[in-house]
């Protein structure tokens, strides 16, 4: 099993930034996929960037060129650099990893408020 613990979470105005931070531990060396999803309320949970190992980082066109997944080399801790925040931004973001097999493991979610 995976064991993920986020971070960083918090109230900002529109404009500023925040850095997510995800702890793995656990089974980490059968991590084939880590990413970020969020979810607002009422709608969905949508992805937000995923890094697939051997592979490349994708983000989702609503964040692109502001929002930059890091850190993912060692699979033990992930960032996600938010920057140019807008208010359609809020929601609780999830840190993500797949391991071989396709099970996917959560952790427990992360406020983020932009207030305008």
């Amino acid at each position: 099993q995976v064991q993920l613990v986020e971070s960083g979470g918090g109230l900002v105005q529109a404009g500023g930034s925040l850095r997510l931070s995800c702890a793995a531990s656990g089974s980490i060396r059968r991590i084939i996929k880590m990413g970020w999803y969020r979810q607002a309320p009422g709608k969905q949970r949508e992805l937000v960037a995923v890094f697939t190992y051997g592979g490349s980082t994708n983000y989702a066109d609503s964040v692109k060129g502001r929002f930059t997944m890091s850190g993912v080399s060692a699979k033990n801790t992930m960032y996600l650099q938010m920057n140019s925040l807008k208010p359609e931004d809020t929601a609780v973001y999830y840190c993500n990893a797949m391991v071989i097999g396709t099970t996917n493991y959560w952790g427990q979610g992360t406020q983020v408020t932009v207030s305008s």
